[in-house]
């Protein structure tokens, strides 16, 4: 009698401990498995100095002192950005591949060329817009143009006389300075160059008559008085530069910049995507980040997924009928 109560206490307990064990499986097992628990890379599709590669620069420290996980930046350039992109979406979802995306390799590559090795849509699982910038319209100092209202009049009173520089036929410049054309109905003539060291050194000596350029490039070249700088492509003047006028102050609806934000593999799962937004944001709140990126005329953003998704999907639709208005052929 005694010995069957005794067998029988000890399967009570017997089932008491392993239910104990199982119920604490799962929460050990989630534990061992909490994100990140090892090294995490940031593919950049560009070379040293890029945008893009800045930002990953800036941020990767952050997010290593967050994350308790060396945060490494590994540059890929090649393509048009798209050899890097490629290596972002074959890595595996689960957070410890991510890039930096933007503007000019998830909107324009995929829209001026013919076959492109990945869908910016379904391809990647945006995560946060790190920073946006804007371009600027600058002159030869040897043009009489001293606002962005006689450029546009110039142009229109002699069809096909300006002359402006870009980085080459197909990229981004190209259409900015379309758009440009489009809504201020003129006619110009396009010299592409391999680079926009090239467009600023023929402008400074006077072959080139005006350019798009993005801000920081061309904010130091205007500084020493080598070109004269005109106006900004931002809805509003910057708050760092309250005296230069925007272009959309003489052209309404001017606007024209790129954006660069974080992104991951395709189904990368909600719960990663929202550390990673989380932490990429604190980062980006932080003082020596936010004096850094003002420096380099870039405008910051702290948002959810979803803010980078709906750039992505405007400027597909901005661009797109920009291409489609030029009746431009992809490569």
């Amino acid at each position: 009698m005694i010995h069957s109560r005794f067998k029988t206490l000890m399967a009570a307990l017997l089932g008491a401990a392993s239910a104990v064990a199982l119920s604490a499986g799962p929460s050990t097992a989630s534990a061992q498995a909490a994100y990140p628990n090892k090294p995490i890379r940031i593919i950049v599709p560009a070379g040293a100095g890029d945008s893009c590669d800045l930002l990953s620069r800036l941020v990767a420290p952050k997010l290593t002192e967050r994350l308790g996980q060396a945060v490494v930046v590994d540059n890929r350039p090649g393509g048009a950005g798209q050899l890097g992109l490629v290596l972002v979406k074959q890595g595996a979802p689960d957070g410890y591949t991510l890039g930096c995306g933007q503007g000019g390799n998830m909107v324009i590559v995929p829209l001026s060329y013919a076959k492109v090795a990945y869908n910016a849509r379904a391809d990647f699982t945006p995560i946060a817009m790190m920073a946006s910038n804007f371009l600027a319209l600058v002159v030869s100092n040897q043009t009489p143009f001293k606002s962005v209202k006689e450029v546009i009049d110039y142009a229109r009173a002699n069809p096909g006389k300006l002359t402006f520089g870009t980085n080459g036929e197909g990229a981004f410049l190209h259409f900015a300075t379309e758009q440009f054309r489009l809504l201020a109905g003129f006619e110009y003539i396009h010299v592409p160059h391999r680079g926009m060291s090239d467009v600023f050194t023929q402008m400074i000596g006077g072959e080139i008559n005006a350019s798009l350029g993005s801000f920081i490039a061309v904010q130091p070249l205007a500084d020493a008085n080598k070109v004269r700088l005109l106006g900004i492509a931002r809805a509003q003047r910057s708050p760092d530069y309250p005296n230069v006028p925007t272009i959309a102050e003489t052209l309404p609806g001017f606007t024209s910049g790129g954006w660069f934000g974080i992104i991951g593999p395709a189904g990368l799962p909600a719960e990663i995507v929202s550390v990673v937004n989380r932490e990429v944001n604190w980062a980006l709140t932080q003082p020596d980040v936010r004096e850094r990126m003002r420096k380099m005329g870039l405008d910051i953003h702290t948002e959810a997924p979803a803010f980078l998704t709906q750039a992505l999907e405007r400027d597909e639709q901005l661009w797109g009928k920009v291409i489609k208005d030029i009746g431009f052929k992809p490569r």
